[in-house]
């Protein structure tokens, strides 16, 4: 769908809120990645900490995110998400107290089901908003993360958050791409209608 067909009422206070959320989120995970490679590593309870913000950051965003945009009822799949990101947060506390590796494979099974859910919501915001595709392969590669951890979970090498914060920059970049590429279709159509 082009972004000339979308419903151009819905853009200016939809878009706006939709850049600046994108934006949070890159900056949130930026900061996040730096933290996670800088006291995280070394500071196990830094770590500790930081592996549970990322899913309860998570699961906070969806549902403020959702809320912006018509509530739950309106937003399955954010609705989901945040359910699955808060199960997540409980589960990562959990498997703290057991391993790093259970703690990768929380993460993993985490990544697969959110990614899934967060492809399903650019899918459906595409009519409304255009500018998804980031957000959709963002999804995508989320699933193929998932399935990785999971499988090195089972690894014999205790794995590090340092494993776990590429993840993260990957989900910064992609917000990032979003929120600039929904600020660029929105000067072009500007510019389209003068």
């Amino acid at each position: 769908m082009s972004d000339m067909t979308i419903n151009q009422a819905t853009l200016p206070a939809g878009n706006k809120w939709l850049k600046s959320y994108y934006f949070t989120r890159a900056a949130v995970s930026v900061v996040w990645v730096a933290a996670a490679f800088t006291v995280g590593k070394s500071m196990p309870v830094v770590g500790g900490v930081l592996l549970l913000v990322y899913p309860a950051w998570d699961a906070a965003a969806n549902l403020v995110d959702a809320q912006r945009n018509g509530g739950l009822k309106r937003n399955p799949t954010q609705a989901l998400n945040t359910a699955v990101s808060g199960i997540a947060t409980v589960a990562v506390a959990i498997a703290l107290g057991m391993s790093m590796n259970a703690v990768l494979g929380v993460f993993g099974l985490w990544a697969a089901l959110s990614g899934l859910l967060q492809l399903a919501t650019g899918i459906r915001r595409w009519k409304s908003y255009g500018a998804q595709w980031a957000m959709i392969l963002s999804g995508a590669q989320s699933v193929l993360a998932g399935v990785f951890f999971f499988k090195q979970a089972n690894a014999p090498e205790a794995p590090s958050i340092t494993d776990i914060a590429p993840y993260a920059a990957f989900g910064a970049f992609y917000f990032l791409v979003s929120a600039i590429w929904l600020t660029v279709s929105d000067a072009r159509r500007r510019k389209a209608v003068h």
